[in-house]
């Protein structure tokens, strides 16, 4: 990306192994997220341009020499966050602050953008997972939701997670991206009674419906917050906001019941939240998320979708060659697609 609105495909070196602990995987499915549309909204020009792309899945082409839990021929799932899986934050499945590890594009760790044919992956054992029985040319259903597995299903998973979801919640999901209709699924799975989805575009939440989501707001701001409130009983217990927008944080602490909690997964594009006495103290009103350490989840998340019992990967609605990446952004600022996979 060379600035706002500027996304172009060119030339890189082929990635090669740098240190032992590296491995060179070459890319079977990327994709674009909602988190990407940010700089394509608000980035500086820059000569240089930066790589793009956090989520990916592909073949292990060749490990270094301390690599074990990897071997050229693996398909394997690499989340958006590298990590050693090694340090204190490791061990405590809080892999998104692992003290050596970092992110794609992370001119620390040498990393570049997973929507390109190849990548080096450091700290191969701790960050890539390998997915036993498939290989690429599985089928494109399967490989469509093994690719959320590196972002956008476990952070809804972590959304639900963090919003202490559990039998019998009422739950409420604040945005109708991928993240929030796989939060949606992730809270159904965690065994919420009740889920309300909030969003205004009718395929997406209809695909929210059919996972989980018997209610759906298609108001907002305060008319959205009437809805909810009447659709809840008086406020909801339990919050997702997966959007990261000011709005969408205002509603979520207009709807959270006293006593309740708000979990943000939505990268937050504001600074500054009312959290004092007449917005979240005064209620006993807990503020929970972040980043999700999607590597945590995915032992727990794969085996239900290798056997079918949940499909993630209808979150994608387009498929586009590398070389088409740009229009896949247009797509999705457009909200012409809902999430688009890249092949390349």
């Amino acid at each position: 990306m060379y600035g706002a609105g500027d996304v172009r495909v060119i030339d890189a070196p082929d990635p090669v192994i740098e240190q032992p602990g590296d491995a060179v995987v070459r890319t079977t499915r990327a994709c674009v997220c909602g988190s990407d549309l940010h700089p394509f909204h608000t980035m500086t020009a820059s000569e240089s341009g930066s790589p793009m792309g956090h989520e990916l899945i592909g073949v292990v082409e060749e490990v270094g020499a301390d690599v074990e839990t990897v071997r050229p021929g693996d398909l394997v799932i690499a989340p958006f966050a590298v990590s050693c899986g090694t340090c204190e934050f490791c061990r405590a499945g809080l892999q998104t602050s692992c003290v050596r590890g970092g992110f794609w594009a992370d001119r620390r760790l040498g990393t570049a953008g997973c929507q390109a044919e190849a990548v080096r992956v450091p700290l191969a054992d701790g960050t890539l997972v390998a997915v036993p029985g498939v290989g690429p040319d599985a089928d494109d259903r399967l490989l469509a939701s093994l690719l959320t597995l590196s972002d956008v299903y476990g952070t809804g998973w972590h959304a639900a997670v963090c919003g202490g979801v559990t039998d019998g919640s009422t739950v409420t999901v604040i945005g109708d991206g991928a993240v929030g209709l796989l939060a949606v699924l992730s809270a159904r799975q965690l065994g919420a009674d009740r889920v309300v989805l909030m969003g205004r575009h009718r395929v997406r939440t209809d695909l929210g419906r059919e996972p989980a989501a018997p209610d759906v707001a298609a108001e907002r701001a305060a008319e959205g917050v009437a809805a909810v409130r009447d659709l809840t009983d008086g406020g909801s217990p339990i919050v997702l906001e997966a959007v990261g927008h000011m709005p969408a944080y205002e509603q979520a602490v207009g709807i959270v019941r006293p006593g309740g909690v708000i979990s943000r997964v939505g990268v937050p594009q504001y600074t500054e939240a009312p959290v004092g006495f007449r917005s979240l103290f005064g209620h006993n009103i807990t503020l929970n998320g972040g980043p999700a350490p999607v590597r945590a989840y995915i032992d727990r998340l794969l085996p239900d979708v290798l056997d079918g019992t949940v499909d993630p990967g209808r979150v994608f609605d387009r498929t586009v060659p590398l070389e088409d990446t740009p229009a896949a952004y247009a797509a999705m600022d457009a909200r012409e697609a809902l999430k688009v996979m890249v092949r390349p």
